[in-house]
Formats: C-alpha cells, sequence, structure tokens
C-alpha cells in the first residue's frame, strides 16, 4: 500500500485496519454479493426463518417470480454456502447453511473492529 505524507497540521490519523486474509475476505465478499439483491435477501430470510427445511414449491408459490428465476436465486444462494439443498422426491427442501450463518454473524466484527472493541 503507498501512502503518502500527512501535513503536520491534519487531524489525527486514522487506525490501523489489518488486510483481511485473502480466504476470509472472498468468503464474505461471495455472501455480501450473493445477498445483495433484493428478492435474494428475502429467499435468503425466508429460509432462514423456518424451524425445517422449506420445499421449493413454497418458495416459488410466495415471489413473484417464475420458477427458473427461483432456481437462478437459489443456485447463489447455495454457491455461496448460505442455503443447503436436500431431495426428497422430486421436490428440494432448503435450509440455511450454518457455514453462512456463522460468515453473517461475524461480518460485523469484521466490519467494523475499531467500533466493537470499544463497545465492549
Amino acid at each position: 500500500m503507498v501512502t503518502t505524507k500527512r501535513p503536520a497540521d491534519c487531524c489525527e490519523p486514522p487506525l490501523s485496519v489489518e488486510p483481511l486474509p485473502a480466504a476470509e475476505r472472498d468468503e464474505l465478499v461471495a455472501v455480501l454479493r450473493a445477498l445483495g439483491e433484493p428478492m435474494r435477501l428475502e429467499i435468503f430470510r425466508l429460509i432462514a426463518a423456518q424451524e425445517t427445511p422449506l420445499c421449493v414449491c413454497d418458495v416459488v408459490e410466495r415471489f413473484p417470480l417464475q420458477q427458473p428465476t427461483i432456481s437462478h436465486h437459489l443456485r447463489v444462494l447455495r454457491e455461496a454456502q448460505l442455503v443447503t439443498a436436500s431431495r426428497r422426491g422430486k421436490w428440494a427442501y432448503y435450509s440455511p447453511n450454518s457455514k453462512g450463518l456463522a460468515v453473517l454473524s461475524e461480518a460485523a466484527a469484521v466490519l467494523t473492529p475499531a467500533r466493537l472493541a470499544v463497545a465492549r
């Protein structure tokens, strides 16, 4: 990272923040990118709110989108490891993925480390 000299009469320098390890950064970016589409966020929220796996037919019924579009959104959520799918006959059932939920839970600490340290 290239830096230039700060003027002596300027404000206090900002706190230093270490870059995230590449794997952790890429995982967080994938999760945030997956949730960056409004309808996909709502699909994820619906799935995450359930106590048992949710049938894809219930997802399709709930949103004003065609089945292929719902399938695309669910694939993106699976690839970001936010949801898992299991098959029961011809139907797919979706559940929140604990790995993706952990990434979301840790996101606030990763994005605002200094503020959280002060609040504790």
